[in-house]
């Protein structure tokens, strides 16, 4: 299933995309698409019975309408740091032992073609295409990769935007460079793990003003998905509506010769991921 939620920022409403591209209204099955639905197996086969008789749900008319984030009230955002072979091998980073853990705070979190923000005093904005995996149970302690992957609820793209000189340059952690307002455009559609059968097999590409930057595949993950959550149920808790950004292949502006070239504002980033959709932002400063 592809579930999301449109309308405006605030109040939005849980959607289905049928098979047949339709948009079907789902306000009426659930209330929302969240770590509550996707931990409540009973609300979920109603969505399952729903989608697979899409006439019975009103149809939504898609024009103008906003889409907003597929997911709401998401507990935590937990992101790993060059996990590409080929992304380490651009930054000059030596590849990781093991997973490199930062967060995003769920209030980055914007719709997938919602304005993105430059922050003030930013020179070096970045952007990350990458692959988020939402989880769909509890997960702590788990013994393999293949049990982590019975704890995914699904998939979704998001742009993990970067400011490099807060991240790298200012001292202390990642996360004062990855938390800025905005810097997490997350869906459009949340994909339901039964849809992505080989989450190590997904083709991703970013454009900057048309142009291409980003030409890449999960394939090149240097901890798959299933290692991640394994990984990360050995240190916190994961729960329903968490959501993981898995890392970015090459192809950012800071892998770029000098001048490297940051977003500015006026810029459009678009991106997809096989399967996943696509996103389009415009930057503007804050």
């Amino acid at each position: 299933m592809k579930l999301l939620r449109v309308g405006t920022a605030g109040a939005e409403r849980p959607a289905l995309l049928a098979e047949d591209g339709t948009l079907r209204d789902l306000s009426g099955v659930v209330p929302d698409v969240d770590g509550a639905l996707l931990a409540d197996e009973a609300a979920l086969a109603r969505v399952r019975e729903a989608a697979a008789a899409p006439e019975s749900l009103p149809e939504l008319d898609a024009d103008g309408l906003r889409v907003g984030p597929p997911l709401a009230r998401i507990g935590k955002i937990v992101c790993i740091g060059l996990n590409y072979h080929d992304h380490a091998k651009e930054t000059g980073a030596d590849v990781p032992a093991e997973p490199i853990l930062f967060f995003k705070a769920p209030d980055t979190v914007v719709g997938p073609e919602d304005t993105v923000l430059v922050p003030r005093r930013s020179v070096k904005t970045d952007w990350e295409v990458e692959l988020a995996v939402v989880i769909g149970r509890t997960a702590r302690y788990l013994d393999s990769a293949e049990e982590a992957l019975e704890h995914v609820a699904g998939y979704a793209i998001a742009h993990d935007v970067s400011e490099r000189e807060f991240q790298i340059e200012r001292g202390g952690t990642w996360d004062k460079g990855k938390n800025c307002e905005t810097f997490n455009p997350l869906g459009p559609w949340l994909v339901t793990a039964d849809e992505v059968p080989d989450p190590q097999n997904l083709p991703m590409k970013l454009w900057v003003n048309g142009e291409l930057k980003q030409d890449g595949t999960t394939a090149q993950q240097i901890f798959p998905v299933g290692e991640v959550v394994r990984y990360l149920s050995q240190f916190m808790t994961l729960y329903p509506g968490d959501v993981i950004n898995t890392g970015t292949p090459a192809g950012v502006a800071m892998g770029e010769p000098e001048p490297k070239p940051y977003l500015r504002a006026g810029d459009v980033v678009e991106l997809e991921i096989q399967g996943l959709g696509r996103q389009r932002q415009e930057f503007k400063d804050a």
